[in-house]
């Protein structure tokens, strides 16, 4: 596993990094029915992610993916929250990643997931990043988890375009294989459909649940489209050709598919 999963964070020299006391943690979600974020701001600053619209609510003047504020105070939020409220599935996370490399030195996802196992809630995690493999202790005494790795391409080199901080295609890959051969439910996540997403049913092959794919129909990222003369990726020939594929190829590998573009 290379470094900078490890803790080397070299590449984020410009990281404006804060400490900060939350007031809440775990939020109504209008996905599952609760999510947890221990982190507002990413460190992988994805190019097309459309959590850089929480700057419109966080005052911060900082380019998406040069700020985190680190929520210290989580884990004990949650402690008092999971009293008070009723049970539902949790996603770990919704608006950050939460393995992002910042969470090899302080836990917090860690942390809120041994509550999660405590008091037995259904969880849902979500990451790019193989540091979630760290936590596999704990993913098999949890109830009711599945584990999913958003993978966005089959080319790492359209992935280092899009997503330059984010752990390579391979080793994600690798996370999910293992985490199914630890007997843990596990699925991928297509989103967005990037060029060369066409080709991700092999290679998930025997490593996945499920597959699920989404358009995320969001424009941040159009620029590097149109700086790469990938202008065809935008089109809706692309999304809808691209998804029939995907859902061919699943098929004839026994794997569940499901497209909501």
């Amino acid at each position: 596993m290379s470094l900078a999963y490890q803790g080397d964070f070299s590449k984020y020299r410009r990281m404006i990094v804060r400490e900060i006391p939350a007031k809440t943690i775990l939020s109504v979600s209008q996905i599952y029915d609760y999510v947890i974020n221990p982190y507002t701001g990413c460190q992988h600053a994805c190019s097309y992610c459309y959590a850089r619209f929480m700057k419109r609510f966080t005052g911060h003047k900082e380019p998406w993916g040069e700020f985190v504020d680190v929520k210290v105070n989580a884990p004990d939020l949650l402690k008092k929250e999971i009293t008070r409220k009723k049970p539902g599935r949790v996603w770990v996370s919704g608006v950050c990643d939460p393995y992002q490399p910042l969470e090899s030195k302080y836990k917090l996802s860690r942390q809120c997931l041994e509550i999660l196992m405590h008091y037995k809630w259904p969880v849902t995690v979500q990451t790019r990043s193989p540091l979630v493999l760290r936590d596999i202790d704990i993913f098999k005494e949890m109830h009711e988890l599945e584990v999913g790795l958003t993978i966005t391409t089959a080319d790492d080199n359209i992935r280092k375009l899009f997503e330059p901080l984010a752990p390579p295609i391979k080793d994600r890959i690798k996370a999910l294989a293992e985490l199914h051969a630890a007997g843990i439910r596990t699925f991928a996540m297509i989103a967005p459909m990037l060029p060369g997403s066409g080709g991700l049913a092999p290679m998930l092959a025997g490593k996945v649940d499920y597959i699920l794919v989404d358009r995320m129909n969001y424009h941040y990222a159009d620029w590097v489209y149109k700086k790469c003369g990938l202008n065809e990726g935008l089109s809706d020939d692309f999304f809808y050709r691209t998804g029939r594929e995907l859902v061919s190829k699943c098929k004839g590998l026994d794997i569940d598919c499901r497209v909501v573009c």
